[in-house]
């Protein structure tokens, strides 16, 4: 059994605190668990890599007043099963697809959290006309910066590294440094204890692995290799709303406003001294605007034609787009490479 860190509280609530029981169903041979309450339009929540749907469980319970609240674990994650499969951000995507298509959901707004959020952009890609709206909270596939951290566990030997954590004493020498990076008051040491928690909550080789190929599919030594940038013009016309902790040490937040201004019309929200989890520092905030999102838009009206139209005409100013795109990331690996 995984042990269960003082700091991961937060991450892993018991269901009196008003996440809901976890409920399964089999999608393509394979357990998938989620949680479901409430009635209402829905709102999918999805989490990040190495989380569960336990990280949104003290957000359902007030959401579920006005909304059907589905929160998955994602496959490979929490207590969905964990196979040798694919976890590239699209199979995400149509597993997300095949998860509401059982539970009979037509149409959904999608609240992504960091790694969920490439899947949520994702989701608005492949099945645009299923979304209502977009809330992408610190969400991957903006620019390539990306925690060192996270670079060093995409490397060859990180499952050993990540096995040898479940020695008895092995992580004390990380807790000091994690303790030390909070005294001196750094985003990483804001973010650590959280990110450690769902590092240390993987509880065998298979979650592991898992946690291991997902990163993997996103991110390598040098940054994050997945963008969404390219083609999140697609949204126009979705309503869209990015929340980001001006602390986060994952994905910095320069990132939210490279993304306000690629998707016009979205709606920027900054969570001051927050870092990588805005929902956990101030979950009553972070509540509200969701709900007062939803409340002030109107679902996207998505035609196939007007999709074609967006294709044919391409992003404006495309070439000089693209251009200052690949300069980024090719200074961000020369700047990793020194």
């Amino acid at each position: 059994m995984a042990r269960i860190l003082p700091f991961q509280s937060r991450l892993l609530p018991t269901d009196d605190e008003g996440g809901g029981t976890l409920r399964f169903r089999t999608v393509h041979g394979y357990r998938r668990a989620y949680r479901i309450a409430g009635e209402g339009p829905a709102i999918l929540l999805i989490h990040g890599i190495g989380a569960s749907s336990a990280t949104w469980a003290p957000l359902i319970a007030p959401l579920a007043r006005t909304h059907t609240v589905i929160a998955p674990d994602l496959l490979g994650h929490g207590a969905s099963e964990k196979p040798r499969a694919d976890y590239s951000v699209a199979a995400y995507a149509n597993g997300i697809r095949d998860l509401l298509g059982v539970l009979g959901i037509e149409r959904v707004t999608l609240v992504g959290h960091s790694f969920g959020g490439g899947v949520t952009m994702q989701f608005a890609y492949q099945f645009p006309e299923r979304v209502d709206r977009l809330v992408l909270v610190s969400t991957g596939g903006v620019g390539p910066q990306v925690s060192p951290v996270l670079r060093g566990v995409s490397l060859p030997g990180a499952a050993l590294l990540l096995s040898l954590l479940e020695l008895p004493g092995a992580d004390l020498p990380v807790r000091a440094v994690v303790g030390l990076l909070r005294l001196l008051d750094t985003g990483l040491g804001q973010d650590a204890p959280e990110l450690m928690g769902l590092v240390e909550a993987l509880p065998d080789v298979w979650a592991r692995t898992a946690f291991i190929r997902t990163l993997r599919s996103v991110v390598d030594w040098r940054g994050q290799v997945v963008t969404m940038l390219d083609r999140c013009y697609l949204a126009e016309g979705m309503p869209t709303m990015l929340v980001w902790g001006d602390r986060d040490s994952v994905l910095p937040v320069d990132h939210a406003f490279t993304a306000h201004q690629a998707m016009p019309g979205s709606r920027l929200e900054i969570f001051g001294g927050a870092g990588h989890f805005p929902f956990h520092s101030d979950p009553a905030r972070f509540v509200g605007l969701v709900e007062e999102f939803v409340r002030e838009t109107a679902p996207a009206d998505w035609s196939a034609e007007r999709w074609r139209q967006l294709l044919r005409a391409g992003r404006p100013g495309e070439e000089a787009f693209v251009g200052e795109l690949e300069r980024r990331y090719r200074e961000a690996s020369e700047r990793s490479a020194t």
